[in-house]
């Protein structure tokens, strides 16, 4: 069910140039207390060049951090920003899901909230918008450590193999998508396999994928979690569990 904004979505001037008809920005946050704010103004910056209408929803994960209060605080200071909670740490993929299931604009951006993405980079994937479903990032060159790497590497590699998917980098945080498309989706994972699982799932029904080189940045501040034991054995379960049944739907 989607999530109705209680005020309504920013209007932006009609004469840029190359612009989606409506933009929901999702970021899904865990205990980027130090980072949401930046995250919000840099959405911002980019939907309203990019964007007739827009939207930012902050989907704040069960932060421990205090930045639910600095999200809540962004969301009555801008009546475009939103902030949806969850009361504890669900992981990565339901705050994923959460975020697309309240998006209310026809396209939407997911990205994460630890600044390693530009966003003005959202410049080169609205023009592919006519003719694709989805336009999703590719790190041209990682700037996480060595250990991180190499993981994705292997990540990678596998589900692609597995799940045939035609696209170099599955889990890139930076993916321009088609609404109405998305949020058919029968999405269930709940950690870092939400990507592959939506891949699959978007191209299993005969959706557009077309993949475009970003820039990826050092993160400067918070923690990474993504290479965590707990965050990897999660993803190794669900690799088993919804791999099943996208091998099982495969057509």
């Amino acid at each position: 069910m989607k999530v109705l904004d209680r005020i309504g979505p920013v209007a932006v001037p009609a004469e840029a140039p190359q612009r989606l008809p409506g933009l929901s920005v999702v970021i899904p946050c865990h205990n980027e207390r130090e980072n949401v704010a930046a995250a919000v103004a840099a959405a911002r910056s980019a939907a309203r060049q990019f964007a007739r209408r827009f939207e930012i929803v902050v989907v704040d994960d069960g932060s421990s951090d205090g930045m639910g209060a600095v999200a809540r605080m962004l969301e009555r200071a801008a009546r475009e920003v939103r902030v949806v909670t969850h009361e504890r740490n669900r992981g990565y993929g339901a705050a994923v899901r959460t975020g697309m299931a309240a998006a209310t604009m026809p396209w939407i951006l997911l990205t994460d909230g630890d600044l390693q993405f530009d966003l003005l980079e959202l410049e080169g994937f609205v023009p592919r918008a006519g003719r694709a479903d989805l336009i999703v990032g590719r790190r041209a060159a990682r700037a996480d450590p060595f250990g991180r790497r190499a993981a994705a590497a292997v990540w990678n590699g596998l589900v692609r193999k597995l799940f045939r998917l035609p696209v170099r980098d599955v889990d890139c945080a930076f993916k321009l998508m088609r609404s109405s498309l998305v949020q058919e989706l029968d999405l269930t994972a709940d950690g870092a396999m939400v990507s592959t699982e939506l891949l699959a799932r978007a191209l299993g029904s005969g959706a557009t994928v077309v993949e475009l080189d970003v820039t990826h940045r050092p993160r400067l501040a918070g923690e990474q979690s993504g290479g965590s034991v707990r965050v990897i054995a999660r993803a190794l379960r669900e690799l088993l569990v919804v791999g099943r049944t996208l091998r099982a739907a495969r057509p």
